[in-house]
């Protein structure tokens, strides 16, 4: 029986993640998922949108992962990969190389990205229209603010 592993964020959960996990599924018998938690997208840098818990939730609901668990830091995979008998560790090709270290314990694989979709990409899309909106907003109030003035004048 292979077991295969990976991490990651897995926040506002897009096809790009779907496949990627069921790409990694294919490549054993038994999926585990490590979602990264709040505190540690905190001390990477990372600010989720969708909270650990219901990020590990959407995880643990697909047909192609076996278990989920939480990731704490960088140094637990060593252990994890060690503890839970893994035979491949796998990543997005926009890992590749980072994590070669544990070809000494496990074979490490790195798939390729789904084209034109990431959680960051679509991060900035909405920041963007967020953006608009407000600023559309900000031009209808100046518009009212002005109209009131030549009213009460």
């Amino acid at each position: 029986m292979k077991t295969v592993i990976t991490y990651g964020s897995f926040d506002i959960f897009h096809i790009g993640h779907l496949l990627l996990l069921e790409r990694l599924r294919s490549l054993g018998d038994k999926l585990i998922v490590c979602v990264s938690s709040d505190e540690f997208n905190s001390f990477k840098g990372k600010r989720t949108v969708v909270p650990y818990e219901q990020r590990a939730r959407i995880i643990a609901a697909l047909k192609c992962v076996d278990n989920v668990l939480p990731e704490h830091g960088w140094e637990q995979k060593r252990t994890d990969i060690i503890r839970e008998g893994v035979d491949i560790f796998g990543m997005g090709s926009d890992w590749a190389g980072k994590f070669d270290y544990l070809r000494d314990i496990c074979e490490v694989v790195y798939l390729p990205r789904t084209e034109n979709v990431s959680s960051t990409e679509l991060k900035a899309l909405v920041k963007k229209e967020v953006k608009d909106e407000l600023h559309g907003l900000k031009h209808m109030i100046d518009n009212l603010h002005a109209e009131i003035g030549r009213i009460v004048r």
